[in-house]
């Protein structure tokens, strides 16, 4: 059992560690203030190689594996969120989705321009009444000749507004509900396709957030991803993917609650010298170093999972359940530490309680997983193999189990 980071891995973490703190974190303070996504962002990390960091070399990408992915995750989002989101979307539920699911014609046509950055990608599953229930969607596509007509609308979609390429799900078939659901690549300019942007969120304000419209959109049937009905089991996979992430991300944004407490607490005094010093405060941080440790032993595990080729929902499902609470908790403990200095953006700990909330909820509920990882402890959930191999290192087996 090794526990260390190799090579590829601390170069992966000088990255993106390099590119947060010298390019992002100057001016997220602001971008966080005024609500304003930065695309350059997108057009260095597409030059950095982060947008395809565990997409293979073939495909354009880095061909590195899931604990890369993970470590870049991490130092994205010790700096803002919006930057692992992107990571989140693109990567994890596009173009994984993509990877394991996605014809050869389709790899070559969509993938390989996404992994080097030439264009981004973008995942869309939720609606205004269909989140956690996918088969509440209402979002039809109807096959016509060579090509499928779409309609409906998608919402809380990250980078709506950027994205080029689109995973889309929709019913085929509406009766046979979860068996009816089928994925499709949706191209940004197909007539038909409208965007908008979602402003006053509580948090990841500096990342793009927003709405897709598809009215009688035409699109063609090759760019049918796996077979009809095959739309709910590609929409989880790619779940266990953007989960992944998340919880990679929610550690990282766990030890930016250690590092600024610990700053604080030594340079702030109170009743004679620095509250560093109180029994309270060490508790505090105590408690945040025990569950960034804790979370990065979940994710890396399910990135372990995920490097061989296993199924990994429940893994991945607790890393994220786990990891994402805790974030949570630490950035409220980190705000406490501050007292009412805290309570401004003055200093980056309320930006951090406002980002940890969404983890919460998007990508699977806290609710939702605590379900799952209750299931599975009573026999009353299990893995079943899917009909592809989820892409593992280094991606010699993607034939049926």
């Amino acid at each position: 059992m090794d526990f260390g980071l190799t090579e590829d891995h601390r170069l992966v973490q000088k990255i993106a560690r390099d590119f947060a703190e010298r390019e992002v974190a100057p001016h997220i303070r602001e971008n966080d203030e005024k609500a304003f996504f930065d695309r350059h962002h997108l057009d260095r990390m597409g030059e950095l190689g982060l947008l395809g960091i565990c997409v293979p070399e073939k495909y354009g990408g880095m061909g590195l594996d899931y604990i890369s992915l993970a470590v870049a995750s991490e130092e994205l989002e010790r700096v803002d969120t919006s930057l692992r989101v992107v990571l989140s979307v693109h990567i994890g539920l596009c173009s994984l989705g993509i990877l394991q699911w996605g014809s050869e014609d389709q790899k070559n046509r969509y993938l390989t321009p996404l992994a080097q950055g030439k264009r981004i990608g973008a995942f869309g599953l939720t609606e205004p009444n269909a989140g956690s229930d996918v088969a509440a969607m209402e979002m039809t596509a109807v096959r016509q000749g060579d090509h499928y007509v779409l309609n409906g609308e998608k919402t809380w979609i990250s980078l709506a507004d950027v994205a080029d390429t689109f995973l889309v799900f929709a019913y085929t078939d509406k009766p046979k509900r979860q068996a009816g659901i089928s994925a499709f690549i949706v191209e940004r300019g197909l007539s038909g396709f409208s965007s908008s942007s979602i402003h006053g969120k509580l948090g990841v304000r500096a990342g793009n957030t927003g709405s897709f419209v598809l009215q009688d959109c035409p699109v063609p049937a090759a760019n049918l991803v796996g077979q009809e009905g095959e739309g709910f089991k590609i929409a989880m996979s790619c779940l266990d993917n953007g989960r992944f992430t998340v919880a990679a991300g929610a550690t990282g944004l766990i030890q930016a609650c250690v590092d600024a407490s610990v700053k604080y607490a030594k340079e702030r005094e109170t009743f004679g010298g620095p509250i560093a010093g109180h029994q309270l405060v060490q508790r505090m941080i105590a408690h945040m170093v025990r569950d960034v440790e804790a979370a990065r032993l979940l994710v890396y595990r399910a990135g372990w999972l995920k490097n061989m080729g296993e199924r990994n929902t429940r893994e991945t499902a607790l890393a994220k359940w786990y990891a994402t609470c805790a974030s949570f908790e630490a950035a409220d403990n980190a705000i406490q530490i501050h007292g009412a200095y805290g309570y401004s953006n003055e200093y980056p700990v309320e930006r951090y309680l406002r980002n940890s909330k969404g983890a919460v909820i998007y990508e699977g509920s806290r609710e939702i997983l605590e379900i799952m990882i209750g299931s599975y402890a009573l026999g009353l959930r299990q893995d079943r193999s899917l009909r592809r191999r989820l892409p593992g290192w280094p991606y010699a087996d993607e034939e049926a189990r």
